[in-house]
């Protein structure tokens, strides 16, 4: 364990505590909990999307519920469900399917990623998208 002094906005340190108090828990731990949100270990996520979903926790409400609300391509979502129901496939149809399954994968990451980091952001986010709907 490594011990850290860090000087704190009064607003910042006033929130902390009241969640440290909702929950019954030390303040260390409630801030604790937030980095560990914020920057979580990525060891087993793909080295081409580390760097992304790091950088994620800087960008604004707006951009995250861009992130949240992609999809895939109506001609990629045919194209996966076409291959995933057949038994037996091309070379390149083999190919194809790794490669949309990996768009997919990759796009369910940032998609957790996103909703993570809002709902850390008190819900906000969540909210207006939900309010909007």
């Amino acid at each position: 364990m490594t011990t850290i002094t860090l000087d704190l906005p009064d607003s910042l340190t006033e929130r902390a505590g009241q969640a440290a108090q909702a929950m019954h828990c030390p303040l260390e731990e409630v801030i604790a909990a937030v980095l560990d949100v914020a920057l979580p270990a990525l060891d087993d996520v793909p080295p081409a999307i580390r760097a992304e979903l790091v950088a994620m926790t800087w960008r604004d409400d707006q951009a995250l519920l861009s992130i949240a609300n992609a999809v895939l391509s109506d001609e990629d979502q045919r194209r996966l469900v076409d291959l995933t129901g057949r038994d037996t496939l091309t070379v390149r149809e083999q190919h194809d399917l790794r490669t949309l399954r990996d768009a997919y994968g990759q796009m369910t990451l940032r998609k957790a990623r996103t909703f993570a980091l809002l709902s850390i952001r008190s819900g906000k986010g969540l909210m207006a998208q939900a309010q909007a709907d």
